[in-house]
């Protein structure tokens, strides 16, 4: 084992694409989790739910796992969909039309991503855990094609642009992954000097 290995512990392709892409300066190897292993989120926050996921990940490889759980909180929908983001609706189009849906008469679009970073060791040792917030509101209709989940119909506070239409440097310093990472990035730095 070779703790310079770090599995993300996603299934979601554009997740594992976005952490590479922000992993890609630190000395180590990043691999997406094993095809198959599927790991219960049952945390009321996104705390709990990314702890839960890293220590799951980090034990079945024998690896460091890095884990996320994020989630856009609307708060007309008081909150809603919250930790239940990903579950919302069967697949990201279904899950932007029943947003959508839910607000189509609605004046008050205000919501935020939440990200929960956590990296656990293989022996059930949570390393590091941080969380990070980007504020904006819900567009009336998508705009953009990068991305993924929600990114089309979220418009970042001060930017004008929704995140699919953002390169990923833009995503890194606006978006809620990206802040929760700045928070991260240095003490994922300072274990891997350690080791």
């Amino acid at each position: 084992m070779t703790n310079q290995t770090l599995v993300i512990a996603s299934s979601n392709p554009g997740k594992v694409r976005e952490f590479e892409g922000l992993l890609n300066e630190l000395a180590l190897t990043v691999k997406a989790q094993p095809d198959g292993l599927e790991v219960e989120e049952t945390g009321s926050t996104f705390s709990a739910n990314a702890r839960i996921k890293a220590l799951a990940v980090a034990a079945d490889t024998g690896e460091w796992a890095l884990a996320d759980d994020s989630g856009l909180s609307v708060d007309a929908l008081d909150g809603a969909p919250g930790v239940h983001s990903a579950r919302y609706a069967p697949s990201d189009p279904e899950r932007i039309a029943r947003l959508l849906k839910a607000l189509e008469f609605e004046d008050d679009r205000r919501a935020r991503f939440c990200a929960a970073l956590c990296v656990a060791a293989p022996d059930g040792t949570v390393l590091l855990e941080v969380e990070g917030q980007c504020k904006g509101w819900i567009t009336r209709s998508p705009r953009g094609d990068q991305g993924f989940g929600y990114d089309p119909i979220f418009e970042v506070e001060g930017t004008l642009k929704t995140f699919a239409e953002m390169s990923l440097q833009e995503k890194k310093s606006h978006g809620h992954r990206g802040r929760a990472f700045t928070l991260l990035e240095p003490r994922l730095q300072q274990l891997l000097s350690q080791q």
